[in-house]
């Protein structure tokens, strides 16, 4: 009869080394997303932080774009629809304007930042957003006697872009820039006979007549409309009004031009709405030329990348925001084909 022998089986480490390399993993990913910080930190941003809050300073990737010497220089890209907050999506922590806003602050915290160089591209958005945006450029400015600011326009620069752009010493159109729609647009529908077709009715409970302002399911009345009509005038007059003090224009000039129209790069040069019409090298040598200096070393910045961002995209993103739609009516700077 043959004889079974067992042969004890030895312990192997693999196991257990796996396991301690997994732990170490969670653990590094949870002090990451508590700190919202990837990647080592550099000396210069460090001190920087030691002066400076994270919405003053924030934490972002020096890239160099071209150029050479020590006349440092910041592009600044501000692309797509302009809305500050609220913006956030599962693949990007924050919007163009947001990150237009954060690159603006941290190149006036940088003492070495002499100008920007703005790259515009959208056709406006929301009218604060635009505001609060025109007054960090002139903050920047306004920091140092000797910065300088100069846009550069794409496609299209258009309504809030547009006043955006009034924040710069210079500002240049591509030959085939869109620009102008210098006005105030407030939108929405009434389905108030479709839902009654189909048996839907309203049920607000409101503190006031005019509290639902723009319900859908309600007719428009007369008075309603005087009220927006006020605010959307006076939004119009700040406008003009930026036009003409930043463009050196007298209000009666800006005003025959500001019902929304749009201009070709060539028709906002003979208005004097753009100081001329040129390429990215124009923007350059007009930078250059601005601050006086033979040579320009010009930066961009990339936003990194933090589990703690994700994490806070994860939590703010809503049905509406995937679908591309708007959360509510809001008065905007904007103008779409």
């Amino acid at each position: 009869m043959a004889q079974v022998t067992y042969k004890r089986q030895q312990r192997r480490p693999g196991c257990f080394i796996i396991f301690l390399i997994l732990l170490v993993l969670l653990v590094g990913i949870v002090w990451l997303g508590k700190t919202g910080r990837v990647g080592f930190i550099s000396d210069a941003f460090e001190t920087a932080t030691a002066e400076y809050g994270e919405d003053e300073f924030p934490e972002f990737e020096e890239i160099w774009s071209c150029g050479s010497g020590s006349n440092k220089v910041v592009r600044v890209p501000v692309t797509g629809m302009i809305l500050l907050g609220g913006d956030e999506s599962l693949f990007a922590s924050s919007g163009s304007a947001e990150l237009a806003l954060r690159a603006i602050r941290r190149a006036t915290a940088d003492d070495d930042v002499l100008a920007l160089i703005l790259e515009i591209d959208s056709g406006g958005g929301g009218i604060t957003a635009s505001d609060i945006i025109y007054k960090a450029l002139l903050d920047f400015k306004q920091s140092r006697a000797d910065r300088r600011i100069v846009a550069l326009c794409g496609d299209t620069a258009a309504s809030g872009a547009y006043y955006i752009a009034l924040a710069a010493d210079h500002i240049i159109a591509h030959p085939t820039t869109i620009t102008g729609s210098i006005g105030v647009l407030v939108q929405s529908i009434n389905v108030r006979e479709l839902a009654t077709k189909h048996g839907i009715k309203d049920m607000t409970i409101k503190s006031g007549a005019n509290k639902d302002l723009l319900n859908p399911l309600t007719d428009f009345t007369a008075p309603q409309q005087a009220i927006l009509q006020s605010v959307v005038d006076s939004m119009h007059d700040r406008f003009v009004n930026l036009v003409a003090a930043n463009r050196d224009l007298s209000e009666e000039q800006v005003r025959p031009l500001a019902d929304g129209r749009i201009f070709t790069a060539t028709e906002a040069l003979k208005l004097g709405l753009v100081d001329e019409t040129g390429y990215w090298e124009d923007a350059l040598t007009r930078t250059a030329e601005l601050l006086d200096v033979e040579h320009i070393i010009v930066y961009r910045y990339e936003d990194t990348f933090t589990f703690g961002s994700l994490f806070r995209a994860m939590k703010t993103v809503s049905p509406r925001a995937l679908l591309g739609l708007d959360e509510s009516p809001r008065l905007q700077y904007r103008w779409t084909l």
